[in-house]
């Protein structure tokens, strides 16, 4: 053990603050948790925020960001996914902070800027002071354009600041492209250092288990990780939401999958999937039932199916539909008519409205395809459970009886979810708190981008 301590010692060194060492002054509404979150990555310069949602990572972006424009005179830029650019800009209104919303290069202001990811290829990035990245969770992935786009376009962005709940709902690897893009080290020798390799064709890996300690520290270094303010001393209280009720419908198909002679339980993902198209109108019928028969509520219903989604929006009094298909525009004005009380009920996939979006005036969710993916699923109901959410909220699964237990496995993928998220912040509270509020000194091993590491060769492309 001292051994393998003494070796990172030599390739890492105190991942050491870059940037602005005090002097700011912050929003006054902030929350205690907010303001030490925004210190500290003012102080690092280059660092992230895993702070769950609803904690208010948007207050800290924005306080961020006005203070590097300040400290630079350069223009900062802030991507936002789809359509929550302009709820950003109004949230900044809110606390006296100047944010103004881009399509162009042309309309950069010397300020703060924010736009669509989707429109990251417009600008000349080079101008910017610094850089925030709204819902980081898009650059988990290391083989996604998305990630490479990003951490070569802002490659030498002085100030940048990831913010994301879900940095990594996989798997702890996942970090690895966050430190990449902020300039700490490359994913490969993040792995190579502290993680081992299963071998063979897996992509499984595995943290060494002499260098636990030493990486969540490393990782404490430039990302906090909180999932309530009361992981930096605050209190909680603000921040108790109300009940969320989860329903679940099953629908009864009689048709087998796959040219059973008898109909039985979907067992792979092709045969769920190949469930939910046989069982559609049976489940678009009971859910268009319930939301009609609440015509003063407001309600967020999720698809899956194209067709899903086209018959729920046929079928429900007062529903627009956010698709695919649609015009960026067309995107962002219904989902500011929905936000705004101009329509009652949304339709859309989780992968096109379901993350940075605030609707806590809605109490009412429907699932009428259940997405496999627990993250998505988290997120899409954190649009509505939320700080500032009022009411309790219920949220109903509609399923084919052949799809098997839905909504089990769903609160199976949420504890594990829940497991892997209080795993990171208890690994990280003492070094965060350290960081963060300053409570004590330690001694920090961070990598050290000018020290050459040995990388596998499986690693290299």
């Amino acid at each position: 053990m001292n051994d393998y301590a003494a070796f990172v010692r030599n390739k890492f060194v105190a991942h050491r603050p870059t940037g602005i060492a005090g002097g700011f002054i912050l929003p006054e509404t902030m929350f205690g948790h907010q303001k030490a979150l925004t210190s500290w990555a003012l102080r690092r310069g280059r660092a992230a925020v895993f702070a769950d949602t609803g904690l208010g990572k948007m207050l800290i972006e924005l306080a961020w960001a006005d203070i590097v424009n300040k400290h630079t005179e350069r223009p900062v830029m802030i991507h936002t996914p789809l359509a929550v650019a302009a709820q950003l800009a109004a949230e900044g209104a809110r606390f006296g902070i100047t944010a103004t919303v881009v399509r162009e290069a042309d309309q950069i202001m010397p300020g703060i800027n924010i736009a669509n990811y989707e429109r990251l290829h417009k600008f000349d990035t080079s101008i910017f002071g610094g850089v925030v990245l709204d819902e980081s969770g898009c650059i988990k992935h290391h083989d996604a354009k998305t990630f490479r786009s990003l951490t070569d376009a802002y490659l030498n962005t002085p100030f940048k600041l990831p913010a994301t709940a879900t940095p990594a709902p996989n798997d702890w690897t996942e970090l690895g492209t966050h430190a990449e893009f902020l300039g700490i080290c490359t994913r490969a020798e993040m792995l190579a250092e502290f993680f081992t390799h299963d071998g063979g064709d897996t992509s499984v890996w595995r943290l060494k288990g002499h260098a636990r300690a030493i990486f969540w520290r490393w990782v404490a270094s430039w990302g906090a990780m909180i999932r309530k303010p009361s992981d930096l001393g605050f209190d909680d209280g603000a921040y108790n939401l109300p009940p969320l009720n989860l329903h679940e419908h099953t629908v009864d198909t009689a048709a087998p999958l796959n040219g059973m002679l008898f109909a039985m339980e979907a067992q792979t993902l092709s045969e769920r999937r190949s469930a939910r198209r046989e069982s559609m109108s049976e489940r678009v019928a009971e859910c268009v039932a319930m939301v009609n028969a609440e015509p003063n509520e407001s309600w967020v219903v999720w698809g899956e199916l194209n067709d899903e989604c086209d018959a729920l929006e046929a079928g429900i009094e007062g529903a627009i539909q956010v698709a695919g298909k649609d015009s960026t525009e067309v995107k962002e004005q219904r989902l500011q008519d929905f936000a705004q009380g101009r329509a009652r009920v949304l339709v859309s996939k989780g992968s096109i409205a379901g993350y940075g979006l605030n609707w806590q005036h809605a109490a009412r969710m429907a699932f009428v395809g259940v997405t496999d993916s627990f993250e998505t699923y988290y997120q899409c109901v954190r649009r509505c459970w939320r700080f500032g959410q009022s009411r309790p909220v219920d949220v109903h699964l509609f399923s084919s009886s052949q799809e098997g237990a839905v909504a089990a496995n769903l609160k199976r993928k949420e504890r594990d979810a829940k497991e892997m998220a209080e795993a990171m912040s208890a690994e990280t509270h003492d070094a965060v708190l350290a960081e963060v509020i300053g409570e004590a000194t330690r001694e920090t091993n961070a990598h050290d981008a000018h020290k050459r590491v040995t990388i596998p060769s499986f690693l290299e492309s």
